[in-house]
């Protein structure tokens, strides 16, 4: 039983809150720059103070997946790696597609963070006549029609999804027919899928007005 779903009265397995996974992705980022800068372990304090968390805060996270430190030492950073990893399930190649190769998706073809995360992105596909056939970064666009057979293929069960938002919903369901259970959503548009599938909405246009606020109430502040 996955620790992340909810625990029944037999099982003690600790239930992991979001918040917990979401810093183990930004701790993960910044053991993988203390490797590029030739750093080979780093304390909770420092590693906490890096990313605005306190020592207590990086040890309580790392405590529900096992004991990873070492007295006097700290942490060792390629392996503090591998064991997120392990845990975010990236410590593997995930098969990818692309649904939607406008200006956006035809963006995010070309952005290489995916690769270095263990996320490729195998097929793109669209329903636009004047970009099915055209390559984009290596990858041909094929017709959304298609999905079924590249999810079968290719082994996939995450699609990025970005269309414009009058068409998300129906690209959504699309999706989840060809039996993805996974959805990362730029589309502008809240998704409504079966609770057996994972969706992370990632809202640019959102994230902006929210910098926005804080930026005003600075200001204000200020004044």
């Amino acid at each position: 039983m996955s620790i992340l779903s909810q625990n029944s009265e037999d099982d003690k397995e600790p239930v992991v809150p979001k918040a917990v996974i979401s810093r183990l992705s930004l701790y993960l980022r910044e053991l993988q720059h203390l490797i590029r800068d030739d750093q080979q372990t780093i304390s909770s304090s420092k590693l906490g103070r890096v990313l605005g968390f306190t020592a207590a805060q990086v040890r309580k996270d790392f405590a529900y997946f096992g004991q990873f430190g070492y007295p006097g030492i700290g942490y060792r950073c390629e392996e503090l790696i591998g064991q997120i990893k392990k845990i975010l399930g990236t410590d593997r190649i995930w098969p990818v597609v692309l649904v939607g190769c406008g200006n956006m998706g035809q963006a995010l073809l070309g952005y290489r963070g995916f690769e270095k995360q263990g996320f490729h992105v195998v097929a793109a596909v669209d329903v636009d006549p004047k970009v099915i056939g055209k390559q984009f970064h290596g990858l041909t666009v094929a017709h959304i029609d298609t999905l079924s057979t590249i999810v079968i293929q290719q082994n996939v069960s995450v699609a990025i999804l970005a269309v414009p938002a009058k068409a998300a919903h129906e690209a959504a369901e699309l999706i989840v027919k060809s039996g993805i259970n996974g959805i990362l959503n730029f589309a502008p548009a809240t998704l409504n899928v079966p609770k057996t599938v994972s969706t992370v909405e990632v809202d640019l246009a959102m994230e902006l007005e929210q910098l926005a606020f804080s930026v005003y109430q600075n200001q204000d502040d200020s004044n």
